[in-house]
């Protein structure tokens, strides 16, 4: 099914009455060319168009057409236009699988109708394809023609008109709702939107990914094309998850993993309308940055401190300047103009600007992934800005010497006039609207160069479609031990025994000092089912006597020394997600930190590593304190041996926990010191 058609129409049939006739003046306000087929049984004209009676009159099968009729009329319409042969459809309406069982089964009747014509919606605006200013969209809406642009993706009519009406600069190739997304899913329009030459980057709003596996792949398949894509993800409290599933029947999904999906798949995340925006200016001048090394510079000290801190709260970095790039900076400013990064250049050369352009450029030209240049325009109605034209004509002759990659910053996103900010992005210099904003923005284009610089990673599984959880049987530590200890889990010598006699024989063919547990004993350290920190037979028979109540089997094995951290790696279940991979600060503390990361499947060994190391209490790995290095090298190895057993077994694992992970000095290894696997009988 194409959607090369729909997406850039020559003819348009609008079916429908008030609703439809927007949609005609829409777009003969916007300036499409193409022919427009109004379509209404009463009337004679619409906006001076003439009026035909059915989709049986129109003149041709449109290329597009916009069905704004009652959710019944709406599959009959539909019916029609698929035996006409039209390139696609818009349905408006709703009441369909959002609004219970009698809207659903009408939903399979529409898909049922549109037979393989494309479909977008149904309970949607529609589209805006704001190169041939086709504008099928019921309502105001703020973009204008471009040649080239970005393609904004939402599940939100009322966000897509919210951002057709931003004033930063940003040009729009394209914004579509998808509504109910029953033919026209995430996946089909990051695919669609991607194979345009004009569109730049991609940016979505997202409630909720139905298919996972699909949405990783369409944004594979854009990186392959060359187009990053950024996105906000709503759903991250309880009422906005509520809200996503009675507005489009979408579910949410676990925002952890939506992080892990979006981490692994390179798709940048923001929090904000604001910040997507920032990103996706970014990322239409320059794609993904290369990396995260930041210039900042400015005419006031304030401002560079208030960048410095801002920078503080992310991944991003304001590099320290070499001797030589200091000594080249400050050949071209007054004597006492002290030159660092952030770089406060002071006032003397503001007028000046062929000087300041050589300031500039010798501060932008080399070790950063892109240059700030902080300027906070005048008010446009009672001020004049011509006293910043010579600034900002030098960085703009600064970014032509050097091609350097920079963006004028205005700390407040009002102080960024919309005429500023397009004149600069022609330019080829980003407008950034605002501090916060804008630092995220510029870190999601960095996180997406991170990515895409790495090999790319493997697809991920899919879960199977049910999961009989009734047969479910939960294994004890020592079975649990000896499965995993099959795809190379490094595990205590240990023996199995059911009495003190048997015991305190294995106990000396172990050697000491030793543990005691009982085996099939829930939470062993609350009810008294762990003995540590045995010396003899006799202890080791006496603990097991101690124990005899709580169990008829018991684990005797090695205690591990040289211990320097511990960690908890674990694996959860996820309706949508299938079995996935948690690696988290471990031992008795590990609810009390709530310092873990979540790996989607397969996960490489440098995703695993980095995993490890972007824990909050990495910092017990590497010598903290005069503490021992930890071997990192064997927790990886570690991890990947459970990520193996549970990539081996992904249909039929439920859950496991190896907790904790005892991470010794390097090169001495990681031992689990104890685990637990419920998996399919």
């Amino acid at each position: 099914m194409s959607f090369a058609r729909f997406l850039r129409p020559r003819s348009i049939a609008v079916i429908g009455g008030r609703e439809a006739e927007e949609v005609v003046r829409q777009c003969l306000k916007a300036g499409y060319t193409g022919e427009i087929w109004p379509v209404h049984p009463k009337k004679d004209q619409v906006e001076g168009l003439p009026v035909y009676r059915s989709v049986a009159d129109l003149p041709a099968a449109p290329d597009a057409a916009y069905v704004a009729v009652n959710r019944t009329l709406t599959v009959s319409v539909v019916g029609e236009l698929a035996e006409r042969g039209a390139g696609g459809v818009i349905c408006y309406a709703t009441g369909f699988g959002e609004s219970g069982e009698e809207g659903k089964q009408l939903e399979a009747r529409l898909r049922e109708a549109s037979g393989d014509m494309p479909l977008l919606g149904p309970n949607c605006y529609g589209l805006l394809n704001y190169l041939d200013q086709a504008i099928l969209w019921p309502d105001q809406q703020g973009g204008e023609q471009v040649e080239s642009g970005v393609a904004i993706i939402t599940q939100s009519s009322n966000v897509a008109v919210n951002f057709t009406m931003q004033q930063r600069g940003l040009p729009m190739a394209y914004v579509v709702s998808l509504g109910n997304k029953l033919k026209f899913d995430l996946q089909d329009a990051i695919r669609e939107f991607a194979q345009q030459d004009s569109v730049t980057a991609i940016g979505l709003y997202i409630e909720g990914i139905a298919d996972p596996v699909a949405f990783e792949s369409a944004v594979k398949y854009a990186r392959e094309l060359g187009k990053p894509v950024v996105a906000i993800k709503s759903g991250r409290s309880d009422a906005a998850q509520k809200m996503a599933l009675s507005h489009t029947a979408s579910l949410a999904g676990s925002d952890t993993l939506i992080n892990a999906l979006f981490a692994r798949a390179g798709v940048g995340r923001v929090r904000s309308m604001e910040a997507l925006i920032e990103a996706l200016k970014v990322l239409h001048l320059f794609g993904p940055l290369d990396g995260y090394k930041l210039g900042s510079m400015s005419p006031s000290g304030g401002d560079g401190a208030l960048v410095a801190d801002a920078v503080e709260d992310t991944r991003l970095e304001l590099t320290a300047l070499s001797d030589a790039h200091m000594q080249q900076v400050k050949t071209t400013v007054h004597e006492l103009v002290s030159v660092s990064n952030p770089f406060d250049y002071q006032l003397f050369d503001w007028a000046d600007q062929a000087r300041l352009t050589d300031t500039f450029a010798a501060f932008i030209g080399r070790e950063f992934d892109l240059s700030l240049c902080l300027f906070d325009y005048p008010h446009v109605e009672r001020c004049s800005a011509h006293a910043w034209q010579p600034a900002q004509n030098a960085l703009i002759d600064a970014v032509k010497r050097t091609g350097a990659k920079a963006a004028v910053l205005a700390m407040l996103p009002e102080n960024m006039p919309e005429a500023t900010a397009k004149l600069l992005m022609k330019q080829g210099v980003v407008p950034l609207s605002g501090l916060g904003a804008g630092l995220e923005g510029v870190e999601a284009a960095a996180d997406i160069g991170r990515v895409w610089a790495a090999e790319a990673v493997q697809p991920l599984l899919k879960p199977a479609p049910e999961f009989d959880d009734t047969r479910l049987k939960m294994l004890d530590e020592a079975e649990s031990k000896q499965m995993l200890a099959a795809y190379g889990l490094s595990v205590p010598e240990n023996r199995i025994v059911a009495s003190a006699e048997e015991a305190a024989v294995a106990a000396e063919q172990l050697g000491y000092p030793l543990v005691a547990k009982g085996l099939g004993v829930a939470h062993k350290t609350d009810v008294g089912a762990v003995k540590l920190n045995l010396h003899s037979a006799d202890e080791v028979a006496a603990a097991i006597a101690q124990m005899a109540s709580l169990a008829d089997r018991f684990l005797i094995e090695k205690m591990v020394d040289g211990v320097v951290a511990e960690v908890i790696v674990g694996v959860a279940r996820d309706e949508q997600f299938g079995p996935y991979l948690v690696i988290g600060a471990g031992g008795v503390l590990v609810e009390l930190l709530r310092d873990s990361k979540s790996l989607l499947l397969p996960a490489s060994r440098e995703e695993i590593r980095t995993a490890l190391m972007e824990l909050r209490s990495a910092a017990l790995f590497t010598g903290f304190r005069g503490r021992a290095e930890a071997d990192i090298e064997a927790a990886v190895d570690a991890i990947e041996a459970i990520a193996h057993f549970t990539r081996e077994n992904f249909d039929r694992i439920a859950e496991l926990d190896v907790n904790p992970l005892l991470l010794r000095a390097k090169g001495q290894g990681a031992v689990a010191a104890d685990a637990l696997v419920r998996i399919l009988d």
